[in-house]
């Protein structure tokens, strides 16, 4: 009993928060069927996700909806590994900034993954079947001896357990000089962009020892830098058309058919400021962290620190819309400036329909935003609402007036817990959320109808 007394208590609670820095979610996506999630995080390692068929268990009670498929591994692999810019004596991060998938065209599957400098093609296929009986070779893959070889005999292949094999593909180097922020997967199939903060490169999958550059914003003399790239993305439908964002909160859609470098864009997308509200914070926080084009090709979503906004294709004048994410940091834009976080960049995500949007923010809330009545919604992915058939709930963040029952305060809020990447499947009401190193898959099993509520 002495013994057990003096031996340390193991903090169980510390070691559950504990959370190392490789094992953050960096980036999530589903691919084009939403059969497979991938993530990837700041140690360089992509975790893939499968869908599971159906449940054959039988219901419990009548009525009740059969489990349509949970998502489980399918396969980890490490892509890329820490490396090192001799001549400019800087270290290059294994982070995984962006996956995109390809689109399935046979039994494989095909995706681009990317870190600060590199990008690289992985091919994801399935192996049940193994040849056996080699003429030159014995059964551990050794060369025989020629000189025992009296016969000759037909290969056969016979089942084996089922094997996921990653092979690298292709490597993509040397074609930025800045980060990489975004890639992006043309409609045509055959090449993509790659962006970083200065440069637009246009790549063709088959070839990787040259890329086209299609934007050059540096200037002759870097002291007149005014705004960075932050994030780009191909048109769904139209092969020939791109936009991407800046630092400045502006969006610039380019047409490849116009000029072979797209220096001077067909439309730029900007909000008039109101002079009256500038304060030292109005640039950073008007910056784009992220722009996705909706499934029709019709809108642009983008999203700042304090807002989303959507924008119609043919009225560069303004968004259509815009909504509060939370309006009610403004004012604590100062304490946000000193500890770094008004430089997060959040993603935002269009649901399948174009009808709902969904962005993250802090102390694990998401918001998503109904278009047609215009009504938000906070939601917030934590471990209670992880467990089968748990409930989302509702949270909301008290700024004034009467205080309900559950109400967070803004003083109250943990902006070490963000919600920064996000998916939404391309055709069901599934989500995924990454909330520092764990990833929460939502599904709305009540009324399909009902986009995300």
């Amino acid at each position: 009993m002495g013994e057990d007394a003096e031996s340390p208590k193991i903090n169980h609670t510390f070691l559950r928060d504990y959370v190392t820095e490789a094992d953050v979610i960096s980036t999530v996506e589903f691919n084009q069927t939403g059969d497979l999630l991938a993530t990837g995080d700041k140690g360089g390692r992509v975790v893939i996700f499968q869908r599971e068929t159906e449940s054959k268990g039988e219901p419990e009670e009548v009525g009740e909806t059969v489990d349509s498929g949970e998502y489980n591994v399918y396969s980890t692999f490490q892509s890329h590994e820490p490396d090192f810019d001799y001549l400019k004596s800087l270290e290059i991060e294994e982070k995984i900034n962006k996956i995109r998938w390809l689109p399935q065209q046979n039994a494989a599957h095909f995706l681009l993954s990317t870190n600060d400098k590199t990008i690289k093609l992985w091919k994801v296929s399935e192996r049940d079947k193994r040849p056996e009986g080699y003429n030159l070779k014995d059964e551990e893959g050794r060369l025989k001896d020629m000189t025992t070889i009296t016969s000759l005999q037909v290969p056969v292949l016979k089942p084996t357990d089922l094997m996921v094999e990653v092979r690298p593909r292709r490597v993509f180097s040397n074609g930025h000089t800045y980060h990489v922020n975004s890639i992006s997967v043309n409609s045509d199939g055959e090449t993509y962009l790659s962006a970083d903060d200065l440069r637009i490169n246009m790549w063709h999958l088959d070839i990787t020892d040259r890329s086209f550059n299609i934007v050059d914003i540096k200037p002759a003399n870097m002291e007149d830098l005014t705004e960075v790239i932050t994030s780009a993305e191909f048109h769904p439908h139209h092969c020939h058309l791109f936009v991407y964002s800046s630092s400045k909160g502006t969006l610039r859609l380019c047409d490849m058919r116009a000029s072979a470098l797209c220096d001077r864009h067909t439309k730029l997308f900007e909000e008039p400021e109101d002079p009256g509200s500038r304060s030292f914070f109005s640039e950073i926080i008007s910056s784009v962290s992220d722009v996705k084009f909706s499934h029709s090709g019709r809108y642009l979503l983008t999203r700042d620190y304090l807002t989303a906004k959507v924008w119609d294709l043919n009225m560069d004048k303004g968004p259509v819309e815009t909504y509060q994410v939370h309006e009610y940091l403004r004012s604590k834009l100062c304490s946000l400036y000193e500890n770094d976080c008004i430089f997060d960049k959040f993603e935002c995500v269009w649901n399948s329909s174009d009808s709902v949007i969904m962005t993250g923010a802090y102390n694990s809330f998401f918001r998503m935003f109904d278009r047609e009545t215009g009504r938000g919604v906070t939601l917030e992915a934590w471990r209670e609402s992880s467990k089968p058939r748990a409930v989302l709930r509702t949270r909301r963040v008290y700024t004034g007036g009467k205080r309900r029952r559950g109400d967070v305060g803004v003083d109250s809020l943990d902006f070490t817990k963000k919600i920064l990447h996000m998916a939404w499947h391309p055709s069901e009401n599934i989500i995924a959320i990454a909330a520092t190193n764990n990833l929460y898959i939502f599904q709305d099993r009540v009324n399909p109808e009902t986009q995300g509520q």
